[in-house]
């Protein structure tokens, strides 16, 4: 072999080695221009985790804060049809650095859904290019000066979860999502121990789906039961942050990309999402 064949790939190497230094350094100067990243996490899916994500971020911009919202899901991103952004043109300055979609709230938002040619297109990766991917996503995206940057992960506690957890090893914590029946608190637990384990702090637990509330007659039925979310909380000696109810009108919301907030306001659901922010606001105006 010649030294020409010999630098070939010790050149490729160092090139990689290079750019992956930059890129840590756009890491770090973009989180260090966001004052607090909430990840938000499930044990398992179908308890509403994107739904909870999504509204918890419109309810952020609603109380007057610099919101973001990562949508971390490689495989089943939501987040751009419950915006009513599915088409989003991405813009990139110098064709690395993007920036996020805009919201009509204020609300800026990244996800892999962006990217896709087709929206029925699936994402066939591995890990690290989901790694790649989710680095790629906090470095080379322009968040610019965020009070609060929520993170909706994919359920469980496997590789995105964990990756995002050491990209972002300051993150203010995490709210973790349940419903109120037993199949997804057992679960839910061990996604509370993935936060201890890792060193992340737990903000609190949110009970979603807690009761609907008849539209025609206004008496409640427990259908995934109640108070559940309260009671693991309690046993696993962490914050309980609020039950929300289901409401038909955010499943249409979201279907139809409609801002919940805007439309429903006064609804109990609303209301109870904004229980929810408070009681994260205060607890960080606290520390």
């Amino acid at each position: 072999m010649n030294k020409a064949q010999q630098s070939g790939p010790a050149q490729a190497q160092a090139d990689a080695a290079a750019k992956r230094k930059e890129q840590e350094k756009r890491l770090k100067e973009r989180m260090g221009s966001i004052d607090n990243t909430i990840v938000v996490l499930s044990g398992k899916g179908g308890v509403g985790k994107s739904t909870v994500a999504v509204n918890l971020a419109l309810a952020l911009v609603k109380a007057g804060k610099k919101a973001g919202l990562l949508d971390a899901d490689m495989h089943g991103p939501s987040a751009p049809g419950m915006l009513n952004l599915e088409g989003a043109p991405i813009r990139s300055d110098d064709g690395e650095i993007m920036q996020p979609a805009d919201h009509p709230s204020g609300l800026k938002v990244m996800s892999i859904g962006f990217l896709l040619r087709q929206q029925n297109d699936p994402v066939i990766w591995r890990g690290p290019m989901k790694m790649n991917a989710l680095r790629q996503f906090i470095s080379d995206v322009e968040w610019g000066d965020l009070d609060y940057l929520v993170v909706d992960l994919p359920p469980g506690t496997g590789d995105e979860p964990l990756s995002i957890c050491q990209l972002i090893p300051e993150a203010t914590g995490g709210v973790v999502v349940t419903t109120p029946q037993e199949v997804a608190l057992s679960n839910v637990r061990k996604c509370v121990n993935f936060c201890h384990q890792i060193d992340l702090p737990v903000l609190g637990v949110v009970e979603n789906m807690s009761g609907f509330i008849c539209p025609h007659c206004g008496e409640q039925s427990d259908i995934f039961g109640w108070g559940g979310g309260e009671e693991m909380a309690r046993e696993m000696e962490v914050p309980f942050l609020g039950r929300i109810p289901l409401d038909m009108r955010m499943v249409e919301a979201g279907d139809k990309g409609e801002d919940y907030f805007e439309a429903y306001s006064e609804s109990r659901c609303a209301r109870s999402f904004q229980t929810v922010v408070d009681a994260i606001l205060n607890e960080q105006e606290e520390e």
